[in-house]
C-alpha cells in the first residue's frame, strides 16, 4: 500500500507540477546508509536504491527507500534487522518535507541547506530538521545529508543478546545525484 502512495506522489508531481523550465530533479539510484552499534561493534545497512525528488521551485523534498534493499553483508543480521524494523508491515522509510533555507541554483559551489519535514519508519511519523549540502552543475543536483534518530521514537525495540543491546541512536546518511526533469505540461 505504501508503495502505491509513492508512485502516486511521483506521478502526480510529474503530471501536474512540472513544466519545461521547472527546477525539478529525480533519482532512483541514490545511496543510503543506516548505521547502528552494539558495544565494541558497529554495523551498517546500505542500499543503492534510494528514490527521491527535489523541486527547487516548490521547495519540495521527498525521498523513500524500500527497507528490504538494505544489506549489512550478513544474511542473518539482515533478517534480524528486517524483523526489528517491521518491514513486513511497513516496508518503506520516507522523508517528505520542504527546503527551508536559501539555495542559489545559479551557483556551481556546494551549498549548506536545511530541510524540515516528516520522517517515517515503522509506520511512525516524526517531524525532523535535516542539514545537508546541495550542488547543482549542469543538469545534475548532488545531495549529501545525514541525521540521527532515536529508534525508540519510532516504536522500534532495540534488539539485543544477553546484556548487550543495540544503541537506540541510528545514524542515517544519504547521497544522491538527481537528474533534472524536463516535462511539458499540457
Amino acid at each position: 500500500m505504501k508503495r502505491v502512495k509513492h508512485g502516486i506522489l511521483f506521478f502526480t508531481f510529474l503530471l501536474l507540477g512540472s513544466t519545461v523550465n521547472a527546477q525539478s530533479f529525480m533519482t532512483e539510484q541514490g545511496d543510503v546508509k543506516f548505521t547502528s552499534s552494539v558495544p565494541l561493534h558497529t554495523f551498517t545497512g546500505t542500499s543503492g536504491q534510494l528514490n527521491g525528488l527535489i523541486d527547487l521551485d516548490e521547495n519540495l523534498v521527498d525521498f523513500y527507500i524500500d527497507l528490504q534493499t538494505l544489506d549489512t553483508g550478513n544474511g542473518r543480521r539482515d533478517r534480524d534487522m528486517y524483523s526489528t524494523l517491521n518491514v513486513e508491515e511497513h516496508p518503506f522509510a520516507e522523508f517528505t518535507g520542504e527546503l527551508i533555507s536559501d539555495f542559489d541554483p545559479d551557483s556551481d559551489t556546494s551549498q549548506d541547506v536545511t530541510v524540515e519535514g516528516d520522517f517515517t519508519v515503522n509506520g511512525v511519523d516524526r517531524k525532523i530538521t535535516v542539514d545537508g549540502k546541495l550542488k547543482l552543475s549542469d543538469s545534475v543536483l548532488q545531495l549529501n545529508a545525514n541525521w540521527i534518530i532515536n529508534i525508540t521514537d519510532y516504536n522500534i525495540e532495540p534488539p539485543g543478546i544477553l546484556f548487550y543491546r543495540v544503541d537506540e541512536e541510528m545514524k542515517i546518511e544519504i547521497e544522491a545525484e538527481l537528474q533534472k526533469q524536463s516535462i511539458e505540461q499540457e
